[in-house]
C-alpha cells in the first residue's frame, strides 16, 4: 500500500511538471486572474508539497533529498511567462547575483572534504532552485501594482498560518505550536518577516480607508499571536525588536496623528496579549532546560574544531555526519546514553557557525557580504523612496531583517526550504524596488505618491 502511494506521487508530479505546467502557462496568457493565482502559489513557502528524489529522511541533514515541489512548479510557470515577455520587459540578472554565484562556487568547493557527496548535492541543488527562485521573482515584477498585489499575497499566508496554530494551540492542545513548518522557531522567522511588513503597511500606508486598515490591524494581530504561540523566547524578544525599529524609522519618516494613534493601539493590544499568555511565556522561560544552553555552546565548539581541522569545510551538508563517530569532533560533549550506538548529536544551531564548519570562513565571509549588501540596498531603498506611497516596505525589512540575521545567530532555520524560499522572496522585494526606483527617476518621474488605484495603473502604463 505505501508503495502504491509512493508511486502514486511520482505519476502525480510528472503529470504536473509536463502536462500542468505547460497547460498553466498557457491559461495564464489568455486569463490575467489565473497568472495572479500561480503568482500567489509561487509566493505561498509556508506549507511545502514536496517530492525527494533519492532521500534520506533519517538523517539530520539541512537538505535531505533532490526536494522539487509545488512553489517550483509556479515558479516554473511564471519563469514560461517572464521569457515569453522579454521583448516588453527585458531579463536582467537581479543585483547581488554574483555574490550569489561566489557563495554558491566556494560552498560547492568544501565537496572535496565531504564524507558524503550525495548529501552536499542536495544542499546545492537547493541552492540552484533558491536562485531561480530569486532571479523570477526579479524579473515578473514589472510595476508598483504588483507590489500591491504581493501584500495581498501576504495577509492570506498569515491568515493561513494563524488557523493552523489556533487549531494546534486550542484543539490539538500543543505547548508551543510550530503551525505548518517542521518547528517553531521556523514559523517564528517567518511571521517575523510577514509581520514586520504588515505593520510597517499599517503605520506608512497612505492611500488606505478606515476599514481596510481595521482588516489589516487585525492581520497584525494575527502575525502578533502567532509569533506568541510559538513560545520562542527569541522569537518574542527579536520581534519586538522589530516593531520597535520599524517604529523608530516611522516616526523618522515623518509623525503623523495616525502613527500616534497605532503606537498607542499596539502598546494596549499588547499588554492585552501578554496578560493572556503570560502563564505559557513564563512558563516557558521558567522551566527551559539548563542543558539547551550547554548544547548550544558544546556545537558551537565542535562547529568551530572543523573549521579549524579543514579550512575548506568538513563538506557542504555534512555536518550531521562528522559530528558523530567515528570523527572526534564531537569528542568534549557527553552522551546521554553511552551504550547507545543509534544516539546521533545534532546540528550546531546558528547558521554562521554551519556555514563555517561545512565550507570554511571564506565562504561565511561570502554570505555575510550577501545578506548585508541586500541589507544596505534595502537602506539606499528607504532613502529614494522617502515620502513615496511604497516606502513602508523598505521600513518593514530594515526591522524584520535585523530581526532574522541576529536569530540566526542562534538557530539554523535559515537553510530550511521554507525560510530559505522567504529570504530570497525579501531579497527579490529589495532588488524589484531598487529596478523600479531607478526606472522611475532616469525618466525623471517621482515615484506613485498618494495615488488612486487608477492614477498609478496610468503613470506605470505611460513610464514603465
Amino acid at each position: 500500500m505505501t508503495e502504491s502511494i509512493s508511486d502514486l506521487k511520482y505519476i502525480v508530479f510528472f503529470a504536473t511538471l509536463f502536462i500542468g505546467v505547460p497547460w498553466s502557462y498557457f491559461l495564464c496568457l489568455r486569463y490575467p486572474k489565473l497568472e495572479r493565482i500561480i503568482f500567489f502559489l509561487m509566493i505561498f513557502t509556508a506549507k511545502m508539497e514536496d517530492i525527494n528524489f533519492v532521500s534520506r529522511e533519517t538523517f539530520r541533514l539541512t537538505s535531505k533529498g533532490f526536494e522539487i515541489g509545488m512553489v517550483d512548479m509556479a515558479t516554473f510557470v511564471i519563469f514560461l511567462l517572464v521569457m515569453h515577455r522579454k521583448k516588453q520587459y527585458p531579463i536582467k540578472m537581479p543585483p547581488g547575483s554574483y555574490i550569489f554565484f561566489a557563495y554558491f562556487a566556494l560552498s560547492a568547493l568544501s565537496i572535496t572534504n565531504s564524507a558524503v557527496v550525495l548529501f552536499s548535492l542536495f544542499e546545492l541543488w537547493k541552492m540552484v532552485r533558491m536562485f531561480l527562485y530569486f532571479f523570477v521573482i526579479y524579473n515578473y515584477i514589472v510595476d508598483f501594482e504588483q507590489l500591491n498585489d504581493f501584500m495581498k499575497g501576504v495577509a492570506a499566508i498569515t491568515i493561513y498560518i494563524f488557523i493552523e496554530v489556533m487549531d494546534q494551540k486550542y484543539l490539538q492542545r500543543r505547548f508551543q505550536s510550530p503551525g505548518p513548518f517542521p518547528h517553531q522557531n521556523s514559523l517564528v522567522m517567518y511571521m517575523i518577516i510577514f509581520g514586520s511588513l504588515i505593520f510597517a503597511f499599517l503605520l506608512n500606508k497612505k492611500d488606505i480607508s478606515f476599514y481596510k486598515f481595521v482588516f489589516w490591524l487585525v492581520f497584525f494581530g494575527m502575525a502578533s499571536v502567532t509569533v506568541i504561540s510559538a513560545l520562542s523566547r527569541a522569537g518574542l524578544v527579536l520581534f519586538a525588536l522589530s516593531v520597535t525599529v520599524i517604529l523608530a524609522m516611522s516616526f523618522f519618516a515623518g509623525i503623523t496623528q495616525k502613527k500616534t494613534w497605532i503606537a498607542g493601539i499596539l502598546i494596549v493590544a499588547s499588554l492585552a496579549m501578554l496578560a493572556q499568555a503570560w502563564n505559557s511565556i513564563n512558563e516557558r522561560f521558567r522551566t527551559a532546560p539548563e542543558e539547551s544552553a550547554k548544547t548550544r555552546v558544546d556545537l558551537a565548539v565542535a562547529a568551530l574544531k572543523m573549521v579549524k581541522d579543514k579550512p575548506l569545510g568538513i563538506g557542504l551538508n555534512n555536518f550531521g555526519i562528522k559530528i558523530n563517530p567515528p570523527w572526534q569532533y564531537s569528542s568534549h560533549i557527553e552522551m546521554r546514553d553511552p551504550d547507545d550506538e543509534d544516539e546521533k548529536n545534532a546540528l550546531v544551531e546558528t547558521v554562521y557557525l554551519m556555514i563555517a564548519a561545512e565550507a570554511g570562513w571564506h565562504t561565511l565571509a561570502l554570505y555575510f557580504t550577501l545578506i548585508f549588501y541586500m541589507y544596505f540596498l534595502n537602506i539606499r531603498n528607504f532613502f529614494r523612496y522617502y515620502g513615496s506611497d511604497f516606502h513602508y516596505y523598505t521600513i518593514g525589512l530594515l526591522g524584520g531583517l535585523l530581526a532574522i540575521y541576529i536569530e540566526s545567530g542562534l538557530e539554523w532555520v535559515l537553510k530550511q526550504t521554507n525560510n530559505f524560499y522567504q529570504l530570497m522572496m525579501m531579497f527579490a522585494i529589495i532588488t524589484v524596488m531598487y529596478k523600479l526606483e531607478r526606472q522611475y527617476t532616469g525618466r525623471k518621474q517621482r515615484l506613485p505618491q498618494n495615488l488612486s488605484k487608477q492614477q498609478k495603473y496610468a503613470l506605470q502604463m505611460k513610464h514603465i
